[in-house]
């Protein structure tokens, strides 16, 4: 592992589309990752990075998907097919559970939820670059759902605007391994400045393991 440092006032955590629908039991999407997600333990380090960061003090964003709405796509001329899927599985529709972020994840005042992305960037079409400036933001943590469709996107994209990224690899998940290893073996560390643990990435906020919590 490269020797990480994060300096306070310009890191930021990002967390990606923590819908009950991806991670809770009888979400829409919870089948299809489940096997994944358990076998890396997805879920608890999704947390366990989420309460570091915030004893840490660092600021955390939210970038989100589109929760579905009747209308949404119904007029559209063009729609890729993962807009398509969303449409047909009405995946966190909005005013569900399912299109609600699981409790331990919501946000905290003083969070920052960006405005939802219609495709899988979360920077796409959003306020999210504008907000991460506004903050001073340069260096992102990043982990959540799904690792070859939004996380892959919100990662390359990062990348583009100059954000320094440091991706979460055991805090994400995917519909199989295969998906997994592309993201995570394959295409990330093309656009992700370092690709570490959760135990890593927390070692690396508080310095130290005597401060953790």
């Amino acid at each position: 592992m490269a020797d990480l440092k994060f300096e306070k006032e310009i890191t930021a955590l990002l967390v990606i589309d923590p819908y009950n629908d991806f991670i809770s039991q009888g979400g829409k999407i919870w089948d299809r990752i489940r096997a994944v997600a358990e076998a890396n333990d997805c879920i608890p380090h999704m947390l366990q990075v989420l309460n570091a960061a915030r004893k840490a003090q660092l600021r955390v964003f939210y970038a989100l998907h589109r929760r579905y709405r009747p209308g949404d796509y119904e007029n559209w001329r063009y729609i890729a097919p993962i807009q398509k899927a969303a449409w047909l599985h009405k995946a966190f529709e909005y005013g569900t559970w399912g299109g609600e972020i699981r409790r331990e994840f919501a946000p905290q005042p003083g969070d920052i939820v960006a405005l939802e992305h219609w495709c899988s960037s979360g920077f796409a079409n959003t306020d999210l670059d504008l907000q991460l400036k506004r903050h001073g933001i340069h260096q992102l943590i990043v982990m959540g759902l799904i690792a070859h469709t939004c996380v892959e996107a919100t990662v390359r994209y990062a990348a583009e605007l100059g954000y320094e990224v440091t991706m979460v690899k055991d805090a994400t998940a995917s519909y199989s391994d295969k998906e997994m290893r592309a993201a995570l073996d394959v295409n990330i560390p093309n656009y992700a400045g370092a690709m570490v643990t959760t135990n890593e990435v927390v070692d690396s906020i508080f310095g130290s393991r005597s401060e953790h919590y």
